[in-house]
């Protein structure tokens, strides 16, 4: 979870991995709202970012590739990481689930 501090108009204008005086809202990394800020948002620290998150695509799916070659075990892993894999797996179903819905609509 992020937590995200706004601007008096309501926008968002910066993003904290920790609770903030000025940040107590707390948005998921996968939020829309979130990936437009930080698609138009050009500091470096949000490049950078960015480049992280698809960075822990690439390690996720180079994990399911080893356990689908039994190369490791999923239990193998640090608890926190399997915890961290399943929320993740979870998020990306849940927004799948969504875009279903949507181009199903369409």
């Amino acid at each position: 979870m992020l937590y995200v501090e706004r601007a008096k108009d309501g926008s968002i204008i910066a993003l904290h991995n920790t609770s903030t005086s000025a940040a107590q809202e707390q948005k998921p990394l996968l939020d829309e709202e979130v990936l437009n800020f930080l698609n138009t948002t050009n500091s470096r620290e949000q490049s950078i970012a960015m480049s992280d998150f698809g960075a822990v695509r690439i390690i996720e799916d180079l994990i399911n590739v080893l356990i689908q070659k039994s190369v490791i075990n999923f239990t193998d892993l640090p608890e926190h990481a399997q915890q961290k894999i399943r929320e993740r797996e979870h998020l990306r179903e849940k927004l799948v689930s969504q875009e279903l819905l949507v181009h199903d609509i369409i």
